[in-house]
């Protein structure tokens, strides 16, 4: 193609674009009138836009600002939380290991209900039960004071009398009165003495301490009177700073009472970090044991005169036969029977019992009797039983006043009719509910006899726990000689056979006396007799069920007393042998006739020394026998050893 042709073809291109181009052209310029004539609108929609914008700027400055707004009370509840936890756990530690500021109730922790009522405090301990607080005194129940203060304080319950007994005098107090006597003297004070309450008799705390070597103190809030009734040595210290006791040992334990620097308390028990305390007041609690000061002995003590009690006792030792008279004509055996004996200083006739329950004795006694012991220097005790009448209720006449009284004054009068130097008390087979009276009894008896220059000896069994109530050491101090029965460890009501006074059951017996009284007041009582058991074989033993027990016994058993000859002659005529038993520390024998067996632990020369030497090995006032014309001669030379 030319040059021209390309030229043309070019141009004929152009040529055909032109409309086109035209028409952009036209489109531009339309759209720029369009564009003027839509500038409003389009400015209204930049305006618009710009608004969105910076509405979504400002939307999203609101949500980072709200994202921060949000945050910040999420971190301020959990500050809170963390705060009211802290404080929570705080509070827990602080209630944990912060004292308590409780107070105890204190007449609940007294235990005082009424407005009568008041607390004891005894000696530091908080006694269970309460005294009364009647008319400005203190009143305690007499069996308090018999079981706290003094035992001597006795009450007859069926008369409504109260008596005590001295050294010297014997007190006695009618229920509601302000009067009383002391022997036959009037006194009076300006309160009553004695309180009756139903079953309950209370006594004046002022009157008791005439009597006892007691000091007390009456408090309020609550009622209660602080009673020292034991004098000696006691732990106190001072409070180094102020604090308080508390109910228990511990920080949480109410509070009992405050306690001032310098206040004085005494150290009832002492731990390892809390201390059990009395306040002067009589406040009992405990407190830290780093409150208190160096702990200090003190001695309680107070002026108060104790009785003293005095005794009509033998030089040397007492040798006394126990001689049994049933009838006027046996006292006329006097002389064969002190002739037989040798070292014998006294002699105890059974001439009285109790005959009623008016207190009447039945008398035996004998003026020629008594004239010729004291012509051949022995003294005569006589006897005074409780057994011989069946229908005299001992328990009766024991605990009313006036019997007991009218059986008193027999005695003296027939001490003092046929001139005795002395009684021997022997009352038997009393039960526990009498044994009160009964100590009353030998008290007011003592005071008699020793007026009219008396010894009053009294007999005993071996101590028992059951025989407690007899009460030997109570018994000592009022009479001069204290008996004991070393014999009838087995007797007929016995359960098994044995003997009637083996070695170890005297030893025990002596041992367990001495416990309460003093050697120089007792004396041994020996047994002149043996018991001879004979034994009859059961029918079927060892068959039946029953016979397969322990403690079952394959015969049955009665038991004879008789001397020393006697038995001898018996066990010897039957072809026994004595064999020496040390455990019994005496000999025994044993032999069968007509289908029966008799065994016997005998009492003889050997026997009784070996009790003689128990009585020497301690130091014993004598020795007593039971009963005269049951030995045979050759034991008095054994006795006249230990005795002379």
């Amino acid at each position: 193609m030319s040059d021209t042709d390309m030229m043309q073809e070019e141009a004929g291109k152009n040529t055909e674009e032109q409309p086109e181009a035209a028409g952009r052209e036209t489109d531009r310029q339309t759209d720029g009138r369009t564009n003027r004539e839509e500038q409003p609108e389009s400015a209204e929609r930049a305006r618009q836009t710009t608004g969105r914008k910076r509405a979504q700027s400002r939307s999203r400055r609101r949500r980072r600002r709200s994202g921060r707004n949000n945050k910040a009370p999420v971190l301020v509840a959990a500050f809170f939380i963390t705060v009211v936890v802290l404080i929570a756990l705080l509070s827990v530690v602080i209630k944990k290991y912060s004292p308590s500021k409780e107070r105890a109730d204190l007449n609940e922790y007294y235990n005082v209900q009424g407005t009568e009522d008041m607390a004891v405090i005894l000696d530091g301990q908080r006694l269970e039960e309460k005294a009364k607080y009647w008319d400005g005194h203190v009143y305690m129940d007499y069996k308090l004071v018999q079981q706290y203060l003094n035992q001597r304080f006795y009450w007859d319950s069926n008369e409504n009398i109260l008596r005590y007994v001295t050294n010297t005098d014997v007190i006695t107090v009618n229920a509601g009165s302000m009067e009383y006597t002391v022997t036959r003297k009037s006194e009076s004070t300006d309160y009553v003495i004695v309180k009756v309450d139903g079953e309950h008799m209370y006594l004046a705390l002022d009157f008791v301490q005439n009597y006892t070597n007691i000091d007390f103190a009456i408090y309020q809030n609550p009622n209660r009177v602080k009673i020292t009734a034991s004098w000696g040595e006691i732990q106190t210290a001072s409070i180094r700073k102020k604090t308080e006791i508390r109910v228990k040992g511990g920080i949480k334990s109410p509070i009992v009472t405050d306690l001032e620097k310098g206040s004085k308390v005494t150290i009832l028990e002492s731990g390892e970090d809390w201390s059990r305390v009395c306040t002067e007041d009589g406040m009992i609690g405990w407190l830290k044991k780093k409150r208190l000061g160096e702990a200090a002995s003190e001695t309680l003590a107070r002026e108060f005169e104790e009785p003293a009690f005095s005794h009509i006792l033998k030089e040397g030792p007492v040798s006394l036969g126990w001689h049994q008279v049933t009838n006027q004509e046996a006292n006329g055996r006097i002389s064969n029977i002190l002739q037989s004996t040798k070292g014998v200083n006294v002699i105890a006739p059974t001439w009285f019992y109790l005959n009623d329950n008016d207190g009447n004795i039945f008398s035996l006694a004998n003026r020629e009797y008594v004239s010729y012991c004291h012509q051949n220097n022995v003294e005569v005790w006589a006897l005074v039983s409780n057994l011989e009448n069946p229908e005299a209720d001992s328990a009766y006449v024991l605990t009313h006043t006036s019997t007991r009284d009218y059986l008193a004054n027999q005695i003296i009068a027939a001490a003092i009719e046929y001139d005795l130097d002395g009684i021997n008390l022997d009352f038997e087979a009393l039960s526990g509910e009498v044994g009160d009276a009964y100590i009353q009894f030998i008290r007011e008896l003592s005071l008699k006899c020793e007026n009219n220059n008396l010894v009053l000896s009294v007999d005993n069994y071996v101590p028992t726990g059951y025989t407690a109530f007899y009460n030997r050491a109570e018994q000592a101090v009022f009479a001069d000689y204290v008996i004991i029965m070393g014999y009838d460890e087995h007797y007929s009501g016995s359960e098994d056979i044995g003997s009637v006074a083996s070695i170890g059951f005297v030893r025990e017996g002596v041992e367990n006396t001495l416990k309460e009284v003093p050697p120089e007041q007792t004396i041994l009582g020996m047994p002149f007799y043996t018991r001879v058991w004979e034994l009859t074989p059961k029918e079927g033993a060892g068959e039946d069920v029953e016979s397969a027990a322990e403690d079952y016994l394959p015969y049955t058993f009665t038991c004879t007393d008789e001397g020393m000859q006697t038995v001898e002659n018996r066990y010897t005529e039957n072809g026994a042998q004595a064999v020496w038993s040390d455990e019994d520390g005496q000999y025994t024998a044993e032999y069968e006739k007509d289908g029966k067996t008799y065994k016997m632990w005998i009492e003889n020369e050997t026997s009784l020394e070996e009790k003689l030497k128990v009585m020497k090995q301690n130091n014993l006032a004598g020795a007593a026998y039971w009963k005269l014309g049951l030995e045979r001669p050759s034991a008095w030379d054994t006795i006249i050893k230990y005795v002379n």
